[in-house]
């Protein structure tokens, strides 16, 4: 019997599938003969995972692969209705960019709380400026989105003495429900947005929600820009109704050079760049390698994510 054949929509660098040499057919293809391709894979492996290719080649005749996987934390690419309604397996890197991106919300946070940013730009003009700092332990942080992300924003945080609250969809044991998330914003120093990208969350930082907070508050998204309603976090930060504000992740990507965003004093603005540090591309190969031999075996998958929530569930 044949291997398997395998589909990657490629991007540069390609994928380190060494390990995979005679256990599957592999086939590179761009976004271009991508949908010539589907219904001869078996599986697909969205290396490009930036690309909606897969949302604009799937529909049409013939069969599609049995298993897609996602060399990305977030699925909202390939949560179309032709792929919902599927039998098709959809899994994501899960593992992979968790504690990068906590490492990266708490530099964030201390680099905000103890005037970074300012410090480097008073050095810039040679000017000798003291002020005072704030204290990051015994501040208080909530944590919008109760997934791996999130949770592992919370461990890192909570290691740096914050008093951290966790939001997530529904309450269950150290996580609050989305009913609470208005209460607690109310308190909060810290606001992190880590949840995945779903109807529910699409727009829900809104100016309703940055009215709620502090003035003293300040606002970090690392889950999907589209969770943010940007013009209103503009006026939010230029207006000190919140102190200030890091993104991660815009509505488009790359941030347009036109955009407002990169002239907000007190915005910091970074290149969607929090989970990725040096040799990331590498893990998402081995992960992937690894669920292939699983998926070989018939045995079960890690990281399916359910395609009518949007997300892979938590099992605590």
């Amino acid at each position: 019997m044949p291997p398997p054949t395998l589909l990657v929509l490629t991007a540069d660098p390609p994928p380190r599938l060494g390990r995979l040499t005679g256990r599957a057919r592999i086939t590179s293809v761009g976004a271009d003969g991508l949908a010539a391709r589907l219904p001869h894979a078996d599986a697909l492996l969205v290396w490009d995972f930036t690309s909606d290719a897969v949302r604009e080649a799937w529909p049409g005749p013939g069969p599609r692969p049995r298993w897609v996987h996602t060399a990305s934390a977030g699925v909202d690419r390939l949560l179309f209705p032709e792929l919902i309604a599927s039998e098709t397996v959809v899994t994501n890197a899960r593992g992979i960019f968790e504690e990068p991106i906590a490492e990266y919300v708490a530099g964030l946070v201390l680099a905000m709380a103890k005037d970074l940013p300012g410090t480097l730009e008073l050095q810039s003009r040679r000017r000798w400026h003291h002020r005072e700092g704030l204290r990051v332990a015994e501040s208080r942080a909530v944590v919008v989105g109760a997934g791996p992300i999130g949770r592992a924003v919370a461990r890192t945080l909570r290691a740096l003495g914050v008093t951290v609250a966790v939001t997530g969809r529904t309450a269950r044991p150290g996580v609050y429900g989305a009913d609470q998330l208005d209460r607690l914003l109310t308190r909060a120093d810290w606001v992190i947005g880590a949840a995945p990208l779903t109807d529910a969350t699409r727009g829900m930082f809104d100016a309703r929600l940055f009215g709620l907070m502090q003035p003293s508050a300040r606002f970090i998204n690392v889950g999907r820009g589209q969770l943010v309603v940007e013009d209103d976090l503009v006026a939010a930060v230029s207006k000190r109704w919140i102190a200030g504000a890091a993104l991660d992740v815009f509505e488009r990507e790359p941030l347009d050079p036109g955009s407002p965003l990169w002239d907000v004093p007190g915005l910091i603005v970074s290149p969607h760049m929090s989970g990725d540090t040096v040799g990331w591309r590498d893990r998402l190969g081995a992960q992937f390698v690894d669920l292939y031999e699983l998926w070989v075996a018939g045995k079960p998958l890690p990281n399916v994510v359910d395609k009518k929530r949007g997300y892979v569930p938590m099992h605590d």
